[in-house]
């Protein structure tokens, strides 16, 4: 099998449900759909019913799971036939460590302890006397309840190793003996002796800086590259790694000819380091195009409604330094103290401090040379600003992390990134509730929207940079879907309704914590008609990630009902019900023309784009697990099957015109690549000029509606124009050609909100 460049890739989650098998069958859809490859959720064997393949147990083979190597060898055999190519999601950070009888290094560590020809494969802290496992209940008794059997030590469904010689005795006396140590749950944050995801205990890191550890966890997949099955490897998380750039330099080496994309997140103006990669997952893309969507002119009657709504005016750079700190004090204490540790010259509670404030600062997930220096600077003066009692730790340990062979400096910037992980995306953004459709990964919800100059410069940036680097606007890990991303931004173009509205349903429906209160009516009007299951759900997640009122720890009854009454009258009080419904179907529409425009610019600018599975059509998905529920392919299947027959589809709930517009742009960049060769904002003439955002990919040139409802209260396009790049072309998504040069938007948006233009192939006929 042949290298295949890759050109356009659909993201599968390859599970246990949707297994390699069913995913095979998805090949003849997807090659007709226009994509170059199929992009799967991890392959390797994972804990047992994992829904994401995330916790991987053994990298030796493929998940049993998902059908073993048997369905992947039918999986390539059906890409082969529609001569799809294979993208392939790997996790060199960590390994899962749930269900230890499953993964035969941990259980090997667990039985040997530091003899372990596998104890450096895990970041494990062997300074302590013992490795430290957090799944005992939170009860005193817990231990009575350990048992030996069938030469092992159980603790209700948890099995674990007994070392040789060891076995004699009471249960608990063999506990005792053992290389590791159970322990209550709540310890886990504080006192466990091996580095986590994040602060997911049964997600152990792994050292793979070690060669021999890398070697051992890449051997299948880079035999998979070497044999030409699989043309792209997506990283996940390398910013959970000691050094990245050491890391991608391997897999590079490994991989000399493999389309290699990192999930870093790069917040607002930061750039992606030079490493030996085509670019990123996409969410810089996801950010900036969807911000196009947003009137940021809004932006003053946004903060005066939040204001007003919560009692108070919120600082972002305040909220997310205080939810910064918390993460580093409390969910991730024990990564803390770690590094703490290796600052003997500081006073220990002190330098705890002090680590903790710094990573609290710290502007980016992690600082990498040259621009690493930079950020640790910023951080340490804003630190000192917060924290002048702790002038002398902040200086001594600023002195280490500036250099880059201490052990402390090494360390740190695995923490600054989990830090902003769990303190911003998974616990400011949801305190701070101003307009949520900001509220992305990636994203910064204190800019207030894209201009489409910032847009230009952004997409041409890449062009020259990052051409390979992959577009998005949906993942696994988005907050929320495209389409009521897209959807919410109609609120920007009405804020002073949206007021109105909002404070008619928290009067009605009161919720002690107000900002949770707005989040909710948000939601459930960018995802209306949601199931209420679906949105209880969502609720339950958002109020315990932004852990104001309730929490996943220690989860507060008494606020949690009210939170759920709420949410039921969403759906049993006859006038809220009734509401919701009509302001839904008010912004709908408006949202469909922000959801086209996105996609077209997402799909027709520069880079690979990704399309998230289901997402072809209108997708009302929030956040995982909602965004993994089963996709109908059968509805697809059959509307592709239409539009190929000559339908023309109206932009309405079917989400056909999205099919239309994924379809033919996708075939266009497929059939005709050099029409994608350059990048060029398209300037738009005309009393509607600031509605359009337009550019020519080298042939192809895109043209996309913003702001639809003040369009519409301004009159409409009118007079306005633009120029096309040759005398005829044809619009991919109606057929209709334009022969004079120029074209009115009034009609070449007629149909449908965006437009690609093509020029006529050598038959003089369209594309």
């Amino acid at each position: 099998m042949t290298v295949t460049p890759v050109g356009a890739t659909y993201r599968v989650q390859v599970s246990p449900g949707f297994d390699l098998d069913a995913t095979a069958g998805l090949a003849d859809y997807l090659a007709d759909l226009g994509v170059t490859h199929l992009y799967s959720a991890p392959l390797l064997a994972a804990a047992p019913g994992s829904a994401h393949g995330y916790d991987v147990v053994d990298h030796r083979r493929v998940n049993p799971e998902l059908g073993g190597e048997p369905a992947r060898q039918r999986l390539l055999r059906a890409l082969r036939a529609t001569g799809l190519g294979l993208v392939v999601d790997i996790v060199p950070n960590h390994a899962g460590v749930a269900v230890p009888a499953a993964n035969p290094a941990w259980w090997d560590v667990l039985r040997r302890g530091r003899d372990s020809a596998y104890a450096q494969w895990f970041d494990i802290d062997w300074t302590r006397d013992r490795l430290l496992l957090p799944v005992l209940a939170d009860d005193p008794e817990a231990p009575a309840d350990l048992k030996i059997a069938d030469g092992e030590l159980r603790y209700h469904e948890h099995r674990f190793p007994i070392a040789d010689g060891t076995g004699d005795g009471s249960p608990r006396e063999v506990h005792d003996r053992q290389h590791y140590e159970l322990v209550s749950w709540r310890r886990g944050d504080a006192e466990l002796t091996y580095r986590r995801f994040f602060s997911i205990a049964s997600l152990a890191g792994l050292r793979v800086e070690d060669p021999e550890v890398f070697a051992a966890t890449h051997e299948l997949i880079l035999a998979w590259v070497a044999a030409g099955e699989v043309d792209g490897i997506r990283v996940d998380h390398p910013d959970g790694l000691r050094d990245p750039g050491g890391y991608l330099a391997r897999l590079r080496e490994a991989a000399p000819d493999a389309w290699l994309v990192v999930e870093k997140i790069l917040e607002y103006g930061e750039e992606l380091p030079s490493w030996p990669v085509e670019g990123t997952t996409g969410y810089d893309a996801l950010n900036a195009v969807g911000g196009l969507f947003v009137d940021s002119d809004a932006e003053a009657d946004f903060t005066a409604l939040d204001t007003r709504l919560v009692g108070r005016a919120t600082s972002w750079a305040d909220l997310t330094h205080d939810t910064k700190l918390g993460a580093a004090t409390r969910l991730l204490a024990t990564e803390l103290a770690r590094l703490a540790a290796l600052a003997p010259d500081v006073e220990p509670d002190a330098a705890r401090a002090a680590l903790a404030e710094l990573a609290a600062a710290f502007p980016v997930y992690r600082g990498y040379p040259p621009d690493g220096a930079r950020h640790l600077a910023n951080a340490r003066a804003e630190a000192g600003r917060r924290r002048s009692d702790l002038t002398g730790a902040l200086d001594a340990v600023t002195r280490r992390l500036r250099d880059p062979d201490d052990e402390l400096a090494r360390r740190f910037p695995q923490f600054t990134g989990a830090v902003m992980a769990k303190g911003v995306e998974d616990t400011a953004y949801y305190r701070w509730t101003r307009f949520v459709a900001l509220n992305e990964v990636g994203g910064s919800p204190a800019h207030f929207g894209t201009l489409p100059g910032r847009f230009h410069r952004f997409a041409a940036a890449r062009h020259d940079r990052w051409p390979a680097s992959m577009t998005t606007l949906s993942t696994h890990d988005t907050k929320r879907g495209e389409d009521v991303r897209a959807r919410l931004a109609v609120l920007a173009e009405l804020p002073r309704r949206w007021a109105e509205q909002v404070t008619a349903w928290t009067s009605a429906v009161p919720l002690p914590d107000a900002a949770l209160a707005h989040l909710l009516w948000q939601t459930v009007v960018g995802a209306w008609p949601i199931a209420r299951e679906r949105m209880h759900a969502y609720a339950e997640k958002a109020a315990r990630e932004a852990a104001a009122s309730t929490g996943w720890t220690d989860p507060d009854p008494a606020f949690e009902q009210a939170m759920h009454a709420l949410v039921d009258a969403m759906y049993d009080d006859p006038a809220v019900h009734a509401s919701i419904a009509a302001f839904a179907a008010e912004i709908t529409p408006p949202g469909w023309s922000n959801s086209l425009g996105q996609k077209l610019v997402q799909l027709a600018m520069p880079g690979v784009p990704d399309t998230y599975q289901g997402t072809e059509l209108w997708d009302d998905s929030l956040v995982d697990p909602d965004n993994r529920r089963p996709v109908d392919f059968a509805v697809r299947r059959d509307l592709l099957a239409r539009l190929d027959a000559g339908w023309q589809p109206a932009v309405d709930e079917t989400g056909a015109a999205k099919l239309l517009v994924v379809s033919r742009t996708l075939r266009l960049r497929r059939d005709r690549p050099e029409l994608f060769g350059d990048y060029q904002p398209v300037v738009v003439h005309g009393p509607a000029a600031r509605h359009a955002v337009a550019f020519d990919r080298g042939g192809a040139l895109a043209v996309a509606t913003r702001l639809p409802l003040r369009l519409a209260a301004g009159g409409g396009w009118r007079d306005t124009t633009l120029s096309l790049p040759v005398k005829e072309m044809s619009c991919q998504f109606t057929g209709q050609v334009y022969s004079d040069g120029e074209a009115r938007l009034a009609d070449l948006l007629a149909t449908y909100p965006v437009a690609l233009l093509a020029p006529l192939d050598g038959s003089g006929k369209a594309s």
